[in-house]
This record gives C-alpha cells, sequence and structure tokens, in this order.
C-alpha cells in the first residue's frame, strides 16, 4: 500500500513523530542503544494453538483485499479460505500509516508479549525494522510450497531479509513518475526530466524520506542496492536546488493524486497502483519507468512474535500465493503481483475486462521493465539519524 496515508487518524504522523522524537527516534530502536528492544530467537514464540483453535487475526490497510461488487463487507478470497480449511480470519483494517502502526503495537513487542495478532502487512522498509529488532518469528516453509514455487524472483531475497524467513510480499508496486501527457505535449522518459524548464512549479515529489529517495538516486545512475551516504545527501543537494528555483510546487503523501487530476501538477513522483486508477478516468494520465530505473517495493506479510496462531498464518498466506487465487487478488488491487503465474490465470478469463489486466505492466512487468527494477537497500537504523534530520527538514516535516 502506498506508505503514507491521506486520512486524519486520532495520532497522525506528524504529532507520532513529534511525540517520539521524530522518524530518527523509531529507527534508534534497531540500535545498540536500546539493548532491551531486541529479542532474541528463543523469546520470540509461544506454543501454537492452531491444530485447536482454528483461527487468526490479520491487521492489514483498508481497501487492500478483493470485496464483494453487491456487498463490500464480503471479501471473497478470504472467504473461500475459510470455507476451504475451517480457519476463522478476523480480518481488520487497522494499519493507515507504517510508522503509527509502529508505535501501536511496539510497547507489547519490546516488552516480550502478544500483540493480539497473528499476521500484520508493512512496507519493506518497515520490515526491515522489525527484522534487525527480532519482532517477527521465522516461517516454516514445509508449509507453503506455493510461495516456494510461485514468489517472484525479484522479489525472492532483499537485503533485509535474504531468502524471505520472515516476510512475504504481499503485493508490489513501482514508484517511478506520473504525467498528463496531453497537457505536458511531450513524454518523460527519465528522473531529470522533472527539472526541466515547463515543469517549474508543477512537480511534486513524495515527502516521507524511505518513499522518494531511491528514484531520485536512481536518476544520477546510482545502483540503489548499494547506494551511499554520498548518493544520499547528493540527491538533498538537487532537491534543495530545485526547492529554491520554484521547481516543485510541493511534498506530498498519497494527495498528489489530486493535483495531477486537476492539473496544478503535471508531473510527480507516483505509485504504479494509484496511476491504474487514474487512467480508468483519464487516460491520459501516463506512468512511466525511468530509463535508469525505478524502485519496486513490496508490503510484506510478517508473523509477530508470540502469535498464537502461527501454523494459520502460515496456512493463509500460502493460499494467496495459489496463482489461482493471486489472479482474483491482482484483478481487484491492481498493484504489482508477486506471483507471475497468476498471468496466465488472468489471460484465461472470459470477462474481457479481467483479461485484458494480464497485459498490463503495471501488474505484470514485461521483461524489459523488470530490467529497470531494483528493490533499495534499506537505511540502516545508524544511518536513519543523519539522514532522517536532512531530509525531514528539506521537506517541511
Amino acid at each position: 500500500m502506498p506508505q503514507t496515508s491521506s486520512r486524519t487518524s486520532v495520532m497522525s504522523r506528524r504529532s507520532l513523530l513529534r511525540a517520539l522524537g521524530g522518524t530518527a527516534a523509531l529507527g534508534a530502536l534497531a540500535g545498540c542503544g536500546v539493548p532491551a528492544a531486541y529479542v532474541a530467537p528463543g523469546d520470540r514464540a509461544v506454543a501454537d494453538e492452531s491444530a485447536a483453535d482454528k483461527k487468526l487475526t490479520w491487521a492489514n490497510w483498508p481497501l487492500y483485499i478483493d470485496t464483494d461488487d453487491k456487498n463490500p463487507n464480503r471479501r471473497p478470497t478470504l472467504e473461500a479460505f475459510g470455507k476451504r480449511t475451517g480457519i476463522k480470519v478476523d480480518y481488520v483494517e487497522e494499519i493507515n500509516d507504517n510508522d503509527e502502526f509502529f508505535g501501536k503495537i511496539s510497547p507489547a513487542l519490546m516488552n516480550h508479549q502478544s500483540t493480539g495478532r497473528d499476521l500484520i502487512v508493512m512496507s519493506d522498509w518497515m520490515c526491515a525494522r522489525f527484522v534487525r529488532l527480532g519482532w517477527v518469528e521465522q516461517m516454516d516453509r514445509a508449509r507453503q510450497p506455493n510461495v516456494a514455487k510461485y514468489l517472484d524472483p525479484l522479489l525472492r531475497s532483499p537485503a533485509f531479509d535474504k531468502g524471505r524467513l520472515c516476510t512475504v510480499p504481499w503485493q508490489s508496486g513501482i514508484t517511478g513518475i506520473a504525467y498528463n501527457r496531453k497537457k505536458l505535449g511531450r513524454e518523460i522518459r527519465h528522473v531529470k526530466d522533472l527539472w526541466a524548464s515547463d515543469l517549474k512549479g508543477r512537480v511534486t515529489l513524495l515527502s516521507g524520506l524511505d518513499e522518494s529517495f531511491a528514484l531520485l538516486m536512481q536518476g544520477d545512475g546510482v545502483d540503489i542496492t548499494r547506494w551511499t551516504a554520498a548518493d544520499f545527501h547528493t540527491v538533498c543537494d538537487e532537491v534543495e536546488r530545485q526547492i529554491h528555483r520554484g521547481q516543485i510546487r510541493r511534498f506530498t503523501g498519497n494527495d498528489y493524486t489530486k493535483d495531477l487530476v486537476s492539473g496544478d501538477v503535471l508531473a510527480c513522483q507516483a505509485y504504479s497502483g494509484d496511476v491504474i486508477q487514474l487512467q480508468a478516468d483519464n487516460p491520459d494520465i501516463r506512468f512511466v519507468v525511468p530509463e535508469e530505473g525505478a524502485e519496486l517495493w513490496s508490503d510484506s506479510l510478517m508473523i509477530p512474535n508470540r502469535a498464537r496462531h502461527k501454523a494459520n498464518a502460515e496456512r493463509l498466506i500460502d493460499y494467496y500465493y495459489d496463482p489461482a487465487v493471486a489472479a482474483k487478488l491482482a484483478a481487484w488491487v491492481n498493484y504489482v503481483c508477486p506471483v507471475p503465474a497468476a498471468k496466465e490465470v488472468l489471460a484465461a478469463s472470459p470477462d474481457k475486462d479481467t483479461a485484458a489486466l494480464a497485459d498490463n505492466p503495471l501488474i505484470f512487468p514485461d521483461s524489459t521493465m523488470r530490467r529497470r527494477l531494483a528493490i533499495a537497500r534499506d537505511i540502516t537504523s545508524t544511518e536513519r539519524v543523519e539522514f532522517a534530520k536532512r531530509w525531514n527538514k528539506i521537506v517541511g516535516l
């Protein structure tokens, strides 16, 4: 899911960061400065009640699973899982922001207590924090043959979780550039095209540090799987120059879509899944993976420490990696499907609109696009203190 929520909550992202001393404070938990926060492997699990207690609790983002067209309270794939397995899933749409949810469940995890949830979905940059802190359990892949067989090779081994032992992608997306082809009157092919004179004051960038930096680095020709501190500061220097010359209109969360639709903005950093939705109403809106590359990210499933229904959660994860099930989910959420084999299932659909999704490169990237995609190295806890301080000053957080 896009990583910053435009929805107002009881504790906003900004108020949470102020209360905790900013993103740097959150990241510092993963360092050795707070040894009590780390949970050793032997303290992560409790007795699994799955065999006797056929249920699990799953926390996810809003609008991130298929629903029935006539009854939005019904979730067809989830209902089918219950009928197939006898496992009752308490599905809670309670995640609106990565940092906010981190703050919500971190007291329990750092104190070796149950969160009351058996499965959660976090963006990979936040998953990296959970993995470093030892707050998630390693999954039993013997219970997950579909994951082993069908997980996209591009997503199999991110730097923060080699071999995907503790995380499994729920959905993926691409951070690239969206623009209005008709109003701009030309194509955009490179990241640095955002700095062209005919876009002055009509460009937005994402405000979140973890959401924005990788694409900008790629514009400088940086390999984002192994970027350095110097690369980060080079990006910051460039962004500051563009602010001073009036090129950047503002920094945004998900609300960049409003500016793009209204025409106030002609080009912006954007998420692939959002653009698919916008194109349904305005085909002039385009999404481009720049020739220098774009960032491939995921929101991933994790089993938090002391989950009481671990085996049930592992079974549910594997169910969604059945290509037939993955295809149904992809047809509804329209993000990059982490199960490439689902493409053939969609292509065989008797419904023309559904079958057409199989050819959408923003759901199933073609070979050319795949060569341009990379998963960025995550920001370490030590780096985060320095980087967040500089980036938040630039964007006004």
